[in-house]
């Protein structure tokens, strides 16, 4: 039975990173990645030129950048995403930061937060592929009507073994999120995820 769970969790997580839906919805959210005194890294800037492309393509009228600051950090995840952004072609009135969360679940839960209070309710969620079903299922959890449009660049998707330890590392953080609903961010592969 733990064999057909694992298995089927691991089915999923590579079926859901292989969709990209750009339905129309209130905003695309980018969650963060880390940063280096307020330049994006590589996967946090392939999010961000994911969804520079979704804004462009009339998907949503505002991005919403989340992510928190890591000890000794002077920017947050979101404001570095904003910076980018903003200095590459988006208006400034169009980008939200939510600088909040220091994991996934805790960034959703902040910008589901902020959505609401702005009257949203529909979101597109841009993150790596494998990240795609676990953001996905704590966006809704967290009240927010989600679909995702992951990245297809970036270091996280360049090779067969990367991807591989990555739907290994999604599904043991999926299980432990529905069987804990906690985070389970702490199974990390590199730090530029955490």
């Amino acid at each position: 039975m733990g064999i057909l769970v694992v298995g089927g969790t691991a089915f999923r997580v590579w079926q859901v990173a292989r969709i990209d839906n750009r339905d129309r919805a209130d905003i695309v959210v980018v969650l963060g990645a880390a940063q280096y005194a307020g330049k994006p890294s590589k996967v946090l800037e392939a999010r961000l030129r994911q969804a520079k492309a979704l804004y462009e393509q009339g998907v949503a009228n505002h991005i919403v950048t989340g992510g928190g600051r890591r000890a000794g950090d002077r920017f947050t995840e979101a404001e570095a995403g904003r910076r980018w952004l903003v200095e590459h072609g988006v208006p400034d009135d169009k980008v939200v930061t939510v600088g909040e969360g220091n994991d996934t679940l805790g960034t959703l839960k902040a910008v589901a937060e902020k959505a609401k209070q702005s009257g949203w309710s529909t979101a597109v969620i841009v993150s790596d592929p494998w990240h795609s079903l676990r953001a996905r299922t704590m966006a809704k959890d967290a009240g927010l009507d989600a679909w995702t449009s992951p990245t297809h660049s970036g270091p996280i998707v360049q090779t067969r073994e990367t991807q591989a330890r990555y739907i290994l590392r999604e599904t043991a953080a999926l299980l432990y999120y529905r069987s804990t609903n906690a985070s389970a961010d702490g199974i990390a592969l590199d730090e530029e995820v955490g």
